[in-house]
């Protein structure tokens, strides 16, 4: 795109960001996080994407130091604000993430067939013929499942060498264990998207494919009961990992205008938020795998806990940020 072209589309955007902030400076008050315009930290993201492109199109040494100047002053009010940051998150979390979610939602469908459906057929399949998951894992991590969900296990959900680890440690486990797998999830993206898909119908097929095996088994009563209740979030982070790795494989492969470079970065800056909402729901489903999953509260209060937390997370998608300035 032409520097031209680059400035009249968002050239908008800057002086109402410059309005703004001329606003905030004009009082030369410590005033509280709440008082920010709703908007400021959404337009303040899309001027730095904006600075990146600019000094990597090598556009004029003034647009570049314009953007420079403002993207300083969006830091100052931003950042330098006595609980900004916690304003910041809330706001993220009621409005930003979900909005970027619909937003995107394309690849959130595309996504979640490439997980779903493998993981449907396959539980399927191994739910009628068990023989079928030792094509899928070796002989050792089927023995291993097979002792972490066994009916007469104290602590479902883990091997006899981690039966003794506290809850505490195990939190931390499953954290290095989640947010490594939605990374991996949305960092593959960079192969032209085959990465992301292939690492998609990989986890759809081994979780499908175990639940199927150990419902087949019989271990029902302490497969289920456990998965519930962290499922709503582990499993639908994954999908939006999924969701933001395709965004960074359109770039790959079809980048439009822009050069092949100028259109990951701009796919990446678009797939952020999606990345680090993810990240927030498996941190929540690690603490809710470690501390809820393996308790010893009746399975009925399990079934319902799950059945309430997935209603609610899929009207906060639906609904939340809704109204506020987010994406409709």
């Amino acid at each position: 795109m032409k520097q031209e072209q680059f400035e009249q589309r968002y050239q908008p955007l800057w002086q109402r960001l410059d309005q703004q902030l001329a606003q905030l400076e004009t009082f030369r008050l410590r005033r509280a996080a709440d008082e920010l315009p709703a908007d400021l930290p959404q337009l303040y993201r899309q001027l730095c994407n904006h600075y990146a492109l600019s000094r990597t199109r090598r556009y004029s040494p003034q647009l570049v130091e314009f953007l420079h100047r403002l993207v300083l002053r969006g830091h100052q009010q931003l950042y330098t604000r006595r609980g900004a940051w916690l304003w910041r998150l809330m706001i993220f979390i009621a409005r930003d993430f979900p909005a970027c979610l619909r937003h995107n939602i394309r690849y959130f469908w595309v996504a979640l067939a490439l997980f779903l459906l493998p993981a449907l057929l396959v539980g399927g399949y191994c739910l009628v013929d068990d023989s079928f998951i030792h094509s899928l894992m070796s002989d050792a991590e089927v023995s291993n499942m097979e002792e972490m969900y066994r009916p007469d296990n104290a602590r479902p959900g883990r091997t006899l060498e981690r039966s003794a680890d506290s809850d505490f440690a195990m939190f931390g486990y499953y954290i290095y264990n989640n947010i490594g797998i939605g990374f991996r999830t949305f960092a593959m993206g960079v192969l032209a998207g085959v990465g992301t898909v292939f690492t998609l119908l990989y986890n759809g097929i081994v979780i499908g494919g175990v639940a199927g095996y150990l419902s087949g088994l019989g271990y029902i009563e302490t497969f289920w009961p456990f998965v519930c209740g962290h499922s709503a979030l582990e499993l639908t982070a994954i999908v939006i990992s999924g969701a933001a790795g395709l965004m960074i494989g359109r770039g790959v492969i079809s980048p439009g205008r822009f050069s092949r470079l100028d259109a990951i970065k701009f796919q990446a800056g678009k797939a952020v938020p999606l990345v680090m909402g993810a990240g927030l729901m498996l941190l929540g489903a690690a603490f809710i795998e470690a501390f809820w999953s393996a308790s010893s509260l009746p399975n009925t209060v399990k079934y319902v806990a799950a059945i309430i937390l997935w209603v609610l997370m899929i009207l906060y998608f639906i609904f939340a940020g809704r109204g506020t300035g987010g994406t409709r």
